[in-house]
């Protein structure tokens, strides 16, 4: 049975998170801030490992993205097809 996530890529949400991120005007290093507020530590290192698709996240690191980029979870995954 194959994986979900195969290959190269760890996330499939890490284009998203910096379109949303990049949208907002906001630096690595704002996002890793303003996540730690709501409990949710993803240092800047990590996020720029998001985006560029070789850390996993979690379930929770999602919804603390959601909440901070203000986009609901759903839209993380759209046009997702590659």
């Amino acid at each position: 049975m194959a994986r979900i996530i195969d290959g190269e890529k760890k996330n499939m949400i890490g284009k998203k998170v910096r379109q949303f991120r990049i949208e907002q005007k906001m630096s690595q290093q704002t996002l890793a801030d303003k996540l730690e507020t709501i409990a949710v530590y993803i240092c800047r290192g990590s996020i720029c490992r998001i985006e560029e698709q070789t850390r996993t996240v979690s379930d929770i690191e999602l919804w603390g993205l959601s909440i901070i980029l203000e986009k609901p979870i759903g839209s993380f995954f759209e046009e997702q097809i590659d």
